[in-house]
């Protein structure tokens, strides 16, 4: 629980709580770019400019975030917080990196949802799903060369994708058997499972970071702190979820966003990219809420705007509530539909933190757990390939069949129904971004004026 002692007296590494909001609010408002962008911005301002945290603690944050489900960079921003001001300051980190792509993605999906049949938004959004299939193609090539060292690692990822693509294996499998196969691979002494991600560093000691690199008094894990954590946080989390489903019942719309966010909260293993595919079909073709290509919309939000790209969890929210809006006017169902999936997502982040992190402390060279992360990371490859191909397939081409037999689901495009300006703008994206480096906002851009500009000569409906 929060500590509220902290706030009458000036922490040891001399960070105070306006300078804290400050470089929060900061790095919130520079959080473009994605999980990896983001984890920049945090590294360049925290470890090399603040200098609040040294280079293997930082490292150490991240490489536990990864293994949680949820988007890593806002749970990397809430245990740096907690580690500098404790409980306190792990809600305003946390908090505070959702904060402006809640904001942003609730005032786009209210328009979208207003005026996204209109052919000028239709066509724009036509430009952004072109950048945004180049943009997980780039993420599955930058994520790859970090994950892929040898071939054991890229036998991982390669398993993982006809796995997911071809027999539509749950990813959470997918990512446990991965990381069970890295822990074992570590334990045994497997060169392929021994990475080396400099927790063990000591160059930079306790006077190369404000924080130092010994143990905090409030890092020390007890059983008190992890049963008060466990209460405060669980009941945050399920006790609205609880209510909704006892007094709605399970087939109202809100019931279901706080179920099923709720279960995507704890399976979200490797951020928004890998589990889009799945909550794509589930809101499709499970509950409805969506029309095919939707999602890609959705995301082009999350793209352009601060915060995690998982915000675009909220955009499904609040469509899903907004089609289905009972005796509420549409807008204001869509509000709540939204809020609430944002809530379902992000209430567990902040319990696997400050349940987690303590311990974690104490696992700063453990080689087991090391290898278990490089194994997941690989996995996590092929499962961000498999939301490109589906991406691929679904804005190329007008029409998918789903083949089925000997165990195989998956969707299949129709040849014949290829969309050749959307190929070609799909083309033109993804060699901007990956052969010409092009900037993702300067990409995002660029295509939705180009949806724009073959809508207005008529190329496009």
């Amino acid at each position: 629980m929060v500590d509220v002692t902290i706030a009458a007296r000036a922490p040891a590494h001399g960070v105070s709580w306006g300078e804290a909001f400050r470089v929060w609010l900061r790095i919130a408002a520079l959080s473009f770019g994605g999980p990896a962008g983001q984890i920049a911005v945090m590294h360049r301002i925290l470890v090399e400019e603040k200098k609040w945290v040294s280079e293997g603690r930082f490292l150490h944050a991240l490489n536990y975030c990864m293994l949680l489900p949820g988007p890593e960079a806002q749970q990397l921003a809430t245990y740096i917080g907690w580690l500098m001001h404790r409980t306190a300051g792990g809600i305003m980190a946390g908090g505070l990196f959702v904060l402006p792509g809640a904001v942003s993605i609730m005032a786009l999906s209210m328009i979208y949802a207003a005026y996204g049949s209109v052919g000028v938004v239709a066509a724009i959004f036509f430009g952004l799903k072109a950048a945004v299939l180049a943009i997980v193609l780039q993420a599955v090539v930058r994520v790859g060369r970090r994950a892929l060292k040898g071939p054991v690692m890229v036998a991982l990822a390669a398993m993982a994708f006809v796995a997911i693509f071809a027999f539509a294996v749950p990813f959470p499998l997918i990512v446990a058997t991965a990381g069970l196969f890295g822990f074992l691979g570590a334990r045994a002494g497997l060169p392929a499972f021994r990475t080396r991600i400099g927790h063990g560093d000591k160059a930079g000691g306790d006077g190369a970071s404000l924080l130092g690199e010994a143990l905090p008094d409030h890092a020390r894990p007890g059983a008190a702190q992890t049963l008060s954590a466990s209460a405060v946080w669980l009941a945050l989390w399920l006790v609205p979820v609880a209510l909704l489903f006892a007094t709605l019942g399970s087939g109202d719309v809100f019931s279901q966003i706080a179920v099923f966010f709720s279960q995507m909260a704890v399976v979200t293993f490797g951020g928004a990219y890998a589990v889009l595919a799945y909550v794509a079909q589930q809101a499709v073709d499970g509950y409805g809420w969506l029309r095919p290509g939707e999602m890609l919309d959705g995301l082009g939000m999350a793209e352009t705007t601060p915060g995690p790209l998982i915000m675009v969890l909220q955009f499904v929210g609040f469509m899903a509530a907004f089609r289905d809006p009972g005796t509420l006017p549409p807008m204001l169902a869509g509000a709540l539909g939204g809020l609430l999936a944002t809530w379902v997502t992000f209430m567990p982040c902040f319990l696997w933190i400050f349940l987690g992190a303590p311990w974690i402390e104490r696992l700063r060279d453990n080689v087991a757990l090391n290898g278990a992360l490089s194994a997941i990371t690989a996995s996590v490859v092929g499962v961000i390939l498999n939301l490109a191909a589906w991406f691929a397939i679904h804005t190329i081409f007008a029409e998918v069949r789903t083949v089925r037999g000997f165990g195989i689901a998956m969707d299949v495009p129709v040849p014949g129904s290829v969309d050749p300006w959307a190929l070609t703008l799909s083309a033109a994206a993804i060699a901007a971004v990956i052969w010409l480096k092009a900037g993702m906002a300067g990409t995002l851009t660029a295509c939705s004026l180009a949806g724009l500009a073959l809508y207005l000569v008529g190329a496009i409906g």
